[in-house]
């Protein structure tokens, strides 16, 4: 996980507090021994895929795709299920998770006894499963909310109401919150960036080739305003309005592409006074002061321009065009808390129209995706109790020191680096942190008041609380004990900020690990990954920080000149790769994740190598231990989306497609070509000039 995703997700939509929020407190955490209330029928779960010597395609061949040999009759025999975009493995385990936490979550709203985290968990869920009670209440949760917004008829009326629906959790213009100082990462400041745009890009607003879905946003803008009470005639007219008004603020924001490439954007330090300048029309004094936080002697106004923009909004845009744009927004966003009619147009749009969903997903699903949004720690403490053995942890353990290990020595014997950056590589590999399963602190949740009244009134508590407590640690010491991501979601991450690597136990399955397969299919599976996230600390991005997290040059101009230009290489590589008639890979959009990809691959098998040792080559199956590693990683890239899916990931998600990453990286390496004997100009060989090695 690059920073830029980092700081997105510190500082997405969270509800705002009024008053000053004191560092949240932590408790020591349990070790993951099941609770005698908690059980869990592992009938009712997914199996998670392994990796079968029957699952390869005698019509293919490794050497011309390696994916497609792997991974095609697996795809042939499981079609995206009706209410997803995507299908694979790590859906597989998403939808294991999610049947662990059904359970869990039943079990705490049953609880009539119930107090904090269960009190927590169970509230959410009861009130997200009567469904008779939130469609009684229709849009009722709303109406103070309309109510204000209709009223806003000045440029100052509607600045006051940003600032004072922000501290109430319904911001919804700009992302506000507290990372790490740039230059100072062991203190944390705030940071302002560009949000407010109901598309995934700034393209989708420009370019030709998406206007079908700008289409199809503006028809979901009016019946989300219908729905909202709107006539219809108006709110047709209303949605023209919020077109043009996002259109204009797509105008000032930053691609993903250029956020995603230039971490730095988002570190623009500026005192509130000259901030205010800025933007003369929008008063970050008032601001700080409104969401109940001492006003700093800086913080950072990530992307200037659109901030200016906004102000100049704020002056010269009808009010009328304000309402219609916050009235949407307000109302959107609450829509999977509220009624039928609000929850099915929510999902003919961003399921259905912008990622090819063909069916909603059942109610506990979507509960459950609600309380990991908003009480995502609170579950995960109850999850590891019944789905994360102490025998991954310790094995975990071992995988990452055999990699840090292999990259160690991968660093020490670059020829293209010299030595006094060698050093500061060095350095930095020195001061990694692994965070495997769970916290070693949990989060104090006794704060969040809940009950069993109302869905969306539990989740906006839960978003202000969010808030507050991410507020609370604006001038505060970084605490380095918390997780970025719940035990129980299928991913992994880096920080650069903190120099982390993180592994939330819910992806310590197969395929990506299984403490009973061997050393091939573990270092092929969960290896490669343990070794991608350890290489974002030396990727495009996270190579701009050096061991302590803080955003220092530590390169000499010659090897970063050589960085560049073999990263260049991968750029074209990638850009090379068609995911559908005349829909290329964006090359530089998913460079650090190549990088990632490429040398954690190769830092893998550098560790199976070093684990095995002089072991005789069991050749399981027939297959030989290489060969093998290589297949678990192919598995591990087992996953397909619906075309609109696919096509949202290419425009932008700085991840390329999986089918491409399955072959991406191991075409590079010359141990791939022996272990399968591929000979010079099949698909799976790049040619020595063509061929990428950096880390």
């Amino acid at each position: 996980m690059l920073l830029s995703l980092a700081i997105a997700a510190a500082l997405s939509a969270c509800a705002k507090p009024e008053t000053p929020a004191p560092a949240a407190s932590a408790q020591t955490a349990a070790p993951p021994a099941a609770a005698p209330t908690l059980k869990i029928d592992e009938s009712k779960l997914l199996q998670p895929v392994r990796f079968a010597v029957g699952d390869l395609d005698a019509s293919k061949n490794a050497c011309d795709d390696l994916g497609q040999y792997v991974n095609d009759k697996w795809f042939a025999a499981n079609a995206i299920p009706g209410d997803r975009s995507s299908w694979g493995v790590s859906d597989v385990l998403a939808e294991r998770s999610l049947a662990v936490q059904h359970q869990l979550a039943e079990q705490a709203a049953q609880d009539a006894n119930a107090s904090g985290i269960e009190k927590i968990v169970g509230d959410l869920w009861a009130t997200g499963m009567d469904e008779a009670r939130i469609n009684a209440q229709g849009i009722e949760p709303l109406k103070n909310d309309l109510s204000a917004i209709a009223a806003l008829d000045t440029p100052e009326k509607i600045a006051a109401y940003l600032r004072t629906s922000a501290a109430e959790g319904r911001g919804v213009i700009f992302d506000f919150g507290a990372e790490a100082d740039f230059k100072n990462s062991s203190m944390n400041m705030a940071f302002a960036t560009q949000s407010g745009l109901g598309l995934p890009d700034k393209g989708y607003y420009f370019d030709q080739d998406k206007r079908d879905k700008l289409a199809a946003y503006q028809q979901h803008i009016a019946k989300v305003l219908e729905l909202s009470g709107t006539a219809a005639a108006d709110a047709a007219t209303q949605a023209k309005a919020v077109i043009a008004f996002e259109t204009r603020l797509a105008k000032a924001s930053l691609s993903r592409e250029q956020l995603q490439r230039d971490v730095a954007l988002y570190y623009q330090p500026i005192s509130p006074a000259k901030a205010n300048e800025l933007t003369p029309n929008f008063s970050w004094t008032e601001f700080f002061k409104s969401q109940g936080v001492e006003v700093p002697a800086q913080f950072s106004l990530a992307m200037p321009d659109f901030h200016k923009e906004v102000s100049k909004m704020l002056a010269d845009t009808p009010a009328a065009d304000w309402q219609a744009y916050l009235r949407y927004h307000t109302v959107d966003g609450a829509s999977p808390y509220l009624s039928d009619p609000f929850v099915a147009e929510h999902f003919e749009f961003h399921s259905k129209a912008m990622v090819g969903q063909k069916e909603q997903k059942a109610r506990w699903k979507r509960v459950l995706n609600a309380i990991n949004g908003s009480a995502g720690e609170a579950m995960g403490q109850l999850y590891v109790k019944v789905a994360f053995p102490q025998q991954s942890k310790a094995q975990m353990d071992a995988l990452v020191q055999g990699l840090r290990t292999a990259l160690k020595g991968r660093i020490e014997n670059l020829s293209w680096m010299s030595a006094d950056t060698k050093k500061k590589a060095l350095e930095k590999w020195a001061s990694f942190t692994p965070k495997i399963g769970y916290p070693d602190k949990w989060r104090d949740w006794s704060g969040l008041k809940t009950g069993r009244d109302s869905y969306y009134a539990n989740a906006l508590a839960a978003e202000q609380f969010n808030y507050k407590w991410n507020l609370g640690k604006i001038g505060k010491p970084v605490d380095k004990t918390e997780w970025g991501m719940s035990p129980q979601t299928v991913n992994a991450y880096y920080n650069p900020l903190q120099n982390e690597v993180v592994f939330p136990a819910a992806i310590l399955q197969p395929p990506f690990f299984d403490p009973n397969a061997d050393e091939a299919m573990n270092y092929g599976g969960i290896g490669a990954v343990i070794g991608h996230e350890m290489i974002h600390g030396y990727d495009d991005q996270g190579s701009r920080f050096d061991p302590s997290g803080n955003m220092v040059n530590w390169w000499t101009p010659e090897d970063a000149k050589g960085f560049a230009a073999r990263s260049t290489k991968l750029i074209e590589q990638f850009n090379g790769y068609q995911a559908a008639p005349g829909l290329h890979v964006n090359g530089k959009l998913t460079l650090g994740e190549n990088i990632a990809d490429l040398g954690g691959l190769a830092t893998a098998y550098d560790a199976m190598r070093l684990a095995v040792g002089d072991k005789p080559d069991p050749k399981t199956d027939g297959l030989t231990r290489d060969q093998r590693f290589f297949y678990g990683f192919a598995t591990s890239w087992r996953d397909r989306y619906t075309p609109d899916l696919l096509k949202v990931i290419v425009n932008s998600n700085e991840h390329a497609p999986a089918n491409f990453r399955a072959i991406g990286a191991p075409s590079n390496l010359p141990a791939f070509a022996a272990a399968f004997s591929c000979k010079a100009g099949q698909p799976m060989v790049r040619a020595a000039d063509k061929q990428v090695v950096i880390w």
